[in-house]
């Protein structure tokens, strides 16, 4: 269970502090899962201090999935154990997706509080305005906010992308449009197979197929996006 804790040479090394307001956890936890090995031992850099980078903020948000699924820390140690070692955080990220789709949808109403500890940071207008138009966050009653927990983590990732809410609202339609086809045409896919079988069958494929059909859908566009920037950025350079 190791990881490269400067993967991702752009974002400068993490003190605990600053991995735990990242994540949106508390250092305790932080120094928790450590003691558990379910984190990997941060890089000890100049006076002792230990730093952490992508891969320890992209795995605890992993365990931080797992756990709102209900796993207990044993399962959660033996599913870690089982990936690869060298997994990127955006391999990571994808096992957390995979791991979110199990999960039925989740709107739920917070506290101004609340709503920054889960974001792990605090929230200026601005960015809730962009929240809001992702639909991951909309004002309640009070200074409340009814949060999309799906959506949420997402939102917060994109606030520090350097595009503009009217390229990134494009992006999300682009995404609807081509996730909502593709998943018809699965669907009718997977209807003419199981048109014949008992509804608990049908049940059961479902329950089944659905993660490995995410799983399946994020990998391969993870790939054809990597390909596709490598063509622009080989274009671009010549």
């Amino acid at each position: 269970m190791t990881t490269d804790a400067t993967t991702d040479a752009a974002e400068p090394a993490l003190t605990v502090d600053e991995l735990a307001a990242r994540a949106g956890v508390t250092v305790r936890t932080v120094r928790f899962y450590s003691s558990k090995g379910l984190l990997p031992p941060p890089v000890i850099g100049p006076r002792r201090v230990g730093r952490y980078g992508p891969g320890h903020v992209a795995r605890l948000a992993l365990i931080e999935e797992l756990q709102r699924q209900g796993m207990t820390l044993a399962a959660i140690e033996r599913y870690l154990g089982q990936l690869p070692a060298d997994l990127s955080p955006h391999d990571l990220a994808i096992h957390r997706a995979v791991v979110a789709s199990w999960a039925p949808d989740s709107v739920e109403t917070v506290s101004r509080p609340e709503l920054e500890r889960r974001a792990g940071r605090p929230l200026g207008p601005q960015d809730l305005e962009r929240l809001a138009a992702l639909n991951a966050v909309a004002p309640g009653d009070g200074d409340t906010f009814r949060v999309d927990c799906g959506l949420l983590r997402l939102g917060v990732r994109l606030l520090d992308v350097p595009l503009s809410q009217d390229a990134i609202l494009a992006a999300r339609k682009v995404l609807m449009e081509h996730s909502r086809a593709a998943a018809h045409e699965l669907a009718q896919l997977f209807r003419g197979e199981v048109a014949e079988r008992d509804t608990r069958d049908v049940r059961s494929l479902s329950a089944h197929m659905h993660p490995l059909v995410v799983q399946a859908l994020l990998t391969m566009f993870q790939r054809s996006l990597r390909e596709e920037l490598s063509e622009w950025l080989s274009g671009s350079s010549g």
